[in-house]
């Protein structure tokens, strides 16, 4: 069961809902967090792997998280850029993604994440940039 966290009083939005995403395991004080994401056939590409594209989605939907879970909620994290290496092919199926922050300034964050099959092999990497706005600023839209 996951520890209580600021993510708890957000209703989940369309994106979470297509992407299967579930928070499992969370340490706000560390600026850490693991997601649970739904690798849906229909996510794949011709050659049956999940597309890059939606790879990526889950990566940048892991390090938001862990921003917001470390600021208990007063900061969201619009991605201002966004660097994905692909390492493995990933099939249909469970993928796990890890988010860190790696240091949170007054106005930008730099963020990591990484994305595992059940197997635990590393399918893809990711690190961030990312502005810092006061979420009920943000969130009010």
């Amino acid at each position: 069961m996951p520890v209580p966290t600021a993510l708890d009083a957000l209703p989940r939005p369309p994106c979470a809902e297509t992407l299967g995403w579930e928070v499992v395991e969370a340490r706000p004080a560390d600026g850490w967090i693991r997601i649970r994401f739904e690798g849906r056939p229909e996510f794949t590409n011709p050659a049956g792997f999940i597309q890059g594209g939606f790879l990526a989605a889950m990566l940048d939907d892991t390090m938001g998280p862990a921003m917001f879970v470390y600021s208990e909620g007063r900061l969201f994290t619009p991605t201002i850029e966004m660097h994905v290496s692909f390492l493995a092919p990933a099939r249909p199926g469970p993928l796990y993604g890890e988010g860190q922050v790696v240091q949170a300034g007054k106005s930008i964050a730099f963020l990591e994440g990484k994305l595992m099959d059940l197997s635990g092999t590393v399918i893809a990497r990711a690190t961030a940039s990312a502005r810092l706005v006061p979420s009920e600023k943000a969130l009010a839209a």
